[in-house]
Parts: C-alpha cells; structure tokens; sequence
C-alpha cells in the first residue's frame, strides 16, 4: 500500500527521466490524470494515454527530450506537500519556480492548476509538487 500516490507517481517520472526512458506507466488516479495533463499542456512531457485496463487503470507518459543534446524536458521535479505536512498558500503567497521558468501545481477549489493559473483567478491552495 502507497501512503503517498502523488509523490510515488513524481518518483516514478523522475527516475525515467534520470534512466533515459522514454515511456513510464504508473497507476491512475483522477488527480494524477489531471497533473499529467498540466505537464502535456506546459510543454514537459511529449505525450500520453489513459487506459482503463484492471481495477485502477494506467497512465502511459512519453518522456520529451531535446533531439540534439538528449537533455531531458524535466530538469527536477520534486513533491512539496506531503501527508505528514501539507504545504498551503493564498493567492499572494503562491510559489514561483526558477522565477517564473518552472511551475508550480495547485490543488485549488476550482481544480488542479498551475500557479499562474491560481494567481490570475486570486484563489490558493495546497502545493503539490513544482517542476522545471
């Protein structure tokens, strides 16, 4: 049993990206379909595909890496609230990664988000994780 989904499912990303893989599969969940597809949307990850096989299902990630230098899209990424201490921000306290070159990603009310999104629609939320 997995106390912490959303960090085993970053681990899962992190360690690809470190092997040079360019697919990973990890088990679904709604929240982590949602930071999957804010990572497609930004630009960090090339593809992926939801499937319903089995009880829970699996999310397929196509790793993006740059076609000359191999360098991986994810440089770091790294879960900031955690069951043991979660971690909350208003929408004037919102982080900014790398000074606004990474993103952070929100468990709002209105959803799961980035930071800039939040900040523009003047809600907080729980930090889930930051990306570079």
């Amino acid at each position: 049993m997995i106390t912490d989904p959303i960090a085993d499912f970053l681990t899962r990303v992190r360690n690809a990206v470190n092997a040079k893989h360019r697919i990973v599969e990890v088990p679904a969940s709604n929240v982590k379909k949602a930071i999957t597809k804010i990572l497609f949307e930004k630009g960090y990850i090339l593809n992926y595909k939801f499937e319903e096989e089995g009880p829970q299902g699996t999310i397929k990630i196509a790793l993006k890496y740059h076609p000359v230098t191999k360098q991986p899209a994810i440089v770091t990424i790294e879960r900031v609230s955690r069951p043991g201490l979660r971690q909350y921000a208003d929408s004037e306290n919102l982080p900014r990664v790398m000074n606004g070159l990474g993103i952070a990603i929100i468990s709002t009310s209105r959803g799961i988000m980035t930071d800039k999104e939040a900040r523009n629609l003047h809600i907080g939320g729980e930090v889930l994780c930051y990306v570079s």
